[in-house]
């Protein structure tokens, strides 16, 4: 089971940062992310998303490769590559997989002026070490889908 966890950090810098860390634990093999991304507002009070996956980039890709492909087969590579690469983002774009967008944008919306939100989807983690890797940055837990006494040991973890 996928165990989802929102900390509330300092500004973008801090919340690049938490992105950094968790990319750091995911290569140690302490923690294993199926998705990640961040919130912040931009000056005009919008929620802006950063997302760790681009679904549109892996999409234009692998359409670009089959639609070369098959353009081969009809001989007309060029032409099969450009709709495959178009067909390929939009169902990149479309097939959101992950954090939920919108759950991002109304805690992103609730957010503080220059305060950030990081957004971990983790199927496992060896917790004593990656809460011992985010302490430095004084996080706060906003939400998650952690059973009650996991959440509060949690939050009692990050505060001591």
């Amino acid at each position: 089971m996928s165990h989802l966890v929102v900390l509330g950090v300092a500004d973008t810098e801090t919340a690049e940062q938490a992105l950094d860390i968790a990319g750091e634990l995911g290569r140690q093999e302490l923690l294993q992310l199926e998705d990640a991304a961040y919130v912040y507002k931009d000056a005009k009070g919008r929620p802006r998303i950063h997302q760790t996956v681009n679904l549109a980039g892996a999409g234009a890709a692998s359409g670009a490769l089959w639609g070369t492909l098959i353009g081969l087969l009809f001989f007309a590579p060029v032409l099969g590559l450009a709709a495959g690469a178009a067909s390929g983002a939009i169902a990149g774009k479309l097939g959101d997989i992950g954090i939920d967008d919108n759950m991002i944008k109304r805690i992103g919306a609730e957010l503080e002026q220059g305060r950030a939100a990081v957004f971990l989807l983790a199927r496992s983690a060896t917790r004593d070490r990656v809460v011992e890797a985010f302490k430095p940055l004084n996080p706060v837990v906003i939400q998650t889908n952690l059973t009650k006494d996991d959440e509060q040991a949690l939050v009692e973890a990050l505060r001591s």
